[in-house]
């Protein structure tokens, strides 16, 4: 399906009826997917609606947008009574393709759409976490889902192996960047520290695995070895203190500005002369990193999940050791010496992501999974005589 044929389906006045669900009440990178892809296919035409709770960041930000939504608790406690809300929701509604994304509401609106009778069954896994029960896990990626769509490769193969989910029901799709947003052109944020150089930065949620202690320490060693620069943390999602008193208990409070949340990421990554991305677990493909690429922002990144798969060591970035900060603190050195070599790299990653990791794409890959088990709609018959 050409790029062309997909921009043709919302003229043609044939469209997909796609639901949503999320039951995370944050706002990270999982909780962006999902609105990236709503917002995608509504610009396309499309109707899109989103289940999540009432109070979740992800709601508030669709309403805003102007994006349908029905509320729902997905608690185990009201197990009984949401299954029976979205099984009639979705009897009424008659949407053709449902994606879950978390835990409780994979369970729940997976239930719902199979009583339902909803044609297309998607569920996403957007990080790589270890199964306890493997039995009973793999029936959420293929007893209540007709095709899974992973953040990263890793996480693929996990499922494959693990889970033993059949490789033609597994599909790797990373989030798209929209790289009209996200370029090396354009204005760069100020930052309180802004005239410290080299400005090095780390750009996610506060969650314990995503390695900000490992930042911390490694910002120690560059101190004690006589590096000068500046350092930045930006995100929320958690208390802040707990992230400062991190700071402070490494001796280095003084030499990280903490910004909070930020909804000016461009402008951001812009402004940092270096991305980090020191996860401990958990990571698929993180967005942070595509779009650090995007931006033309020299990026390194922990041996960890799908980072390698686009912080490419020597090629589109540099890998240290996850939980090492000497490691890490290495690679920071090395990449303020070798500046030519760095430049090198984050020209390749710009170019990695212009070709494989568009928004463009993604709606496309997207397109083209409907397609296969939705081909007798009448978007894609319609799609397809033109």
């Amino acid at each position: 399906m050409s790029s062309q044929l997909v921009s043709n389906l919302a003229a043609r006045g044939a469209s997909l009826s796609i639901v949503h669900s999320e039951a995370s009440l944050g706002w990270g990178g999982q909780e962006h997917r999902v609105f990236t892809e709503l917002a995608g296919f509504k610009s396309l035409g499309h109707q899109v609606m989103l289940v999540a709770p009432q109070h979740s960041l992800l709601f508030e930000r669709c309403k805003t947008a102007a994006i349908p939504c029905f509320h729902t608790s997905f608690e185990r406690r009201h197990l009984a009574i949401d299954l029976y809300r979205l099984t009639s929701f979705l009897k009424q509604h008659r949407p053709a393709v449902v994606n879950t994304h978390s835990s409780r509401d994979g369970w729940c609106m997976g239930l719902a759409a199979r009583l339902a009778g909803v044609p297309l069954l998607i569920r996403s896994r957007h990080i790589d976490v270890d199964y306890k029960t493997p039995a009973v896990s793999r029936h959420a990626f293929t007893t209540l889902a007709d095709h899974v769509i992973t953040t990263s490769e890793a996480i693929t193969q996990k499922l494959r192996s693990v889970l033993n989910v059949p490789a033609d029901r597994v599909t790797t799709m990373a989030t798209g960047i929209d790289l009209t947003k996200f370029s090396s052109a354009g204005l760069a944020a100020e930052i309180s520290n802004h005239s410290e150089r080299p400005l090095i930065g780390m750009i996610s949620v506060l969650r314990s695995w995503k390695g900000h202690d490992v930042f911390f320490q490694s910002i120690r060693l560059l101190c004690d070895a006589g590096f000068h620069g500046g350092f930045v943390v930006v995100g929320g999602g958690a208390d802040v203190e707990k992230y400062r008193e991190m700071a402070r208990t490494h001796g280095v409070a003084e030499r990280v500005h903490f910004t909070g949340h930020r909804e000016d990421v461009p402008q951001l990554l812009r402004a940092l002369d270096l991305l980090v991305i020191p996860s401990t677990k958990h990571e698929g493909i993180p967005q942070i990193g595509l779009q650090a690429l995007a931006c033309g922002t020299p990026v390194i990144g922990s041996a960890v999940g799908g980072i390698p798969e686009i912080v490419r060591d020597g090629e589109t970035g540099r890998i240290f050791a996850p939980n090492d900060p000497a490691s890490l603190a290495g690679a920071i050195k090395e990449v303020f010496s070798k500046p030519e070599e760095t430049a090198a790299m984050a020209s390749r990653g710009l170019a990695l992501v212009s070709e494989h990791y568009s928004l463009d794409a993604l709606k496309e890959n997207l397109l083209n999974l409907y397609r296969r088990y939705l081909g007798e709609h009448p978007a894609f018959r319609s799609a397809s005589s033109s």
